[in-house]
């Protein structure tokens, strides 16, 4: 007999069978040598109400052997098989690429960047050089922007695609498998680099080529279709390309505005990075003195309108650490990441506002790349403000709700160092006021996250791609370029790892799908 059943555990016993055992035999009222085994389908925290507790989904198998999951894909050598181009090595240029292998196709992907062990000397250099390798850094190199941020696999976006396929082939190259059944999945930014070292293994093994320091310089066009692409300046043909260049990818975005190549501007999100003690959050999430050994280091999700306006949380990272994301000198861009168990000293988060293309009006000259260019302009605003490094413009959080400056600022987790500065006088004022209200509001919220002992550093403007390359719903190629698929965060499809991967996905469904049925 299978079972599914719901059981609640205490953080002491999440990992304990015997527990768990004991929990199933008297839900069922059967005997615990009559469990011959369980199958978790979901687990999550409930810190709701004391004591806190893990209400665990599981199937039990009753008198009947439990069946083993497989992690087995149909992966095919490739060497011989029609080629398919594929620009960027993210999680969409990864999974498209292990879909490709699926459907008998050959992968050859062009990166910009290094592979994730060459990568780490360029990101050392930010902090210890304040130099940034507009080619290697956070957002460039192999596995793409989430890997050196925190690997969160959460996503909302399951009527894209499956999003069991992907944490499968994750756990297949070694992820964790409790990510197929936490309620909030992450891997963390120690373990990703291996898992996609493993994911490039395949790949090459079956055929496929992943070529770093490979950056796209045009795109040739012939007629209405793609005829070939340059890669540091020389030619290669091709008539099918997978666009997968990420939210930061500048460069591309006017290489198709100066190649006519249809694009239009979207709304994103802009503000700051905000870290408290990771001490404090768990207090005011758990309502206690200390979480203890138990307890996973506490999260948030917060969210406010402002005059019609979303203020909202992103990208929160639980026991994390800052990181410079800039791409390019002379710009300042904040982000978060966390190592898998979460363990720093410090809890950090995004808090934006959502930018509309109203509000870049002043930057209409630079036609469908105007939020593109208010985006630069106010990273360039902060750099400037903070003495032309790599420091950030910072403030305490009850300073900046004040409108005053910080005499001080506390430690913090943001290596290259922080300027007290009254952000209220760098960021646009309609983006300051927002986020005044919001974290005030945030502060009744949650009692005591109002605080000065938290610090506000500027700017976090990576959230998403300020432009979107437009394609047809059903062949996901673009409206006028026949052979150019845009994909994923670059393009404006996704957000985030797991959802960035299914369009990965669903873009090789529907390139083969064009070309070859």
């Amino acid at each position: 007999m299978r079972k599914e059943i719901q059981i609640d555990l205490l953080p002491e016993h999440g990992e304990d069978r015997e527990r768990i055992l004991r929990a199933i035999s008297s839900h069922l009222g059967v005997q615990v040598s009559d469990i011959k085994g369980y199958k978790i389908l979901r687990k999550s925290l409930d810190a709701r109400k004391k004591p806190i507790h893990y209400k665990v989904l599981l199937e039990a198998f009753v008198q009947e052997e439990p069946q083993q999951d497989t992690f087995e894909f149909d992966y095919k050598n490739v060497s011989n098989q029609p080629e398919v181009c594929i620009i960027g090595a993210g999680p969409a240029g990864l999974f498209a690429a292990l879909r490709f292998l699926e459907l008998g196709l050959k992968p050859v992907i062009f990166e910009r960047g290094k592979d994730v062990k060459e990568r780490r000397r360029d990101l050392a250099n930010i902090t210890r050089h304040n130099t940034v390798n507009p080619d290697s850094n956070y957002c460039f190199g192999e596995g793409g922007a989430g890997t050196y941020s925190d690997g969160k696999l959460y996503t909302r976006s399951s009527k894209r695609g499956d999003v069991g396929r992907i944490l499968r082939q994750l756990v297949l190259h070694g992820a964790d498998p409790s990510i197929l059944y936490d309620a909030h999945p992450h891997i963390g930014t120690n373990k990703l680099p291996g898992i996609i070292t493993r994911i490039r293994e395949t790949i090459l093994n079956l055929g496929g080529e992943l070529h770093f320091n490979s950056r796209l310089t045009d795109i040739e066009v012939q007629g209405n279709a793609i005829g070939g692409i340059r890669i540091n300046g020389d030619f290669r043909k091709t008539d099918k390309l997978v666009l997968a260049t990420g939210h930061s990818a500048r460069d591309v975005f006017e290489l198709l505005q100066h190649r006519g190549i249809k694009i239009e501007a979207k709304p994103f999100a802009l503000g700051v990075r905000i870290e408290h003690p990771q001490a404090l959050i768990d207090q005011i999430q758990y309502k206690c003195d200390s979480r203890g050994e138990f307890l996973p280091a506490a999260s948030y999700s917060l969210v406010h309108q402002v005059e019609g306006r979303g203020v909202f949380s992103f990208c929160m990272c639980p026991g994390g650490i800052i990181a410079p994301a800039m791409t390019a000198p002379g710009e300042i861009v904040v982000n978060g990441w966390s190592p898998s168990k979460r363990n720093n000293p410090y809890a950090n988060s995004g808090m934006v506002t959502s930018i509309e293309q109203k509000d870049f009006k002043p930057f209409a000259p630079f036609g469908e790349l105007a939020g593109m260019a208010f985006q630069r302009s106010v990273e360039q605003t902060c750099f400037e403000a903070a003495e032309r490094d790599l420091k950030a413009p910072a403030q305490r959080m009850g300073d900046f709700i004040a409108g005053k400056a910080s005499s001080t600022l506390p430690e913090n987790s943001y290596l290259p160092g922080t300027v007290s500065r009254n952000l209220n006088e760098i960021l646009p004022s309609f983006v300051a006021k927002r986020l005044r209200e919001g974290l005030a509001a945030f502060g009744k919220k949650m009692k005591g996250y109002h605080t000065n002992e938290a610090i506000v550093l500027a700017t976090e403007s990576r959230t998403s791609s300020p432009v979107r390359i437009p394609r047809d719903k059903e062949t996901f190629m673009h409206v006028e370029v026949r052979g150019l698929f845009p994909c994923a965060e670059g393009a404006g499809y996704a957000g985030g790892i797991v959802s960035a991967a299914m369009d990965g996905e669903n873009v090789a469904n529907a390139l083969s799908k064009v070309f070859y049925e």
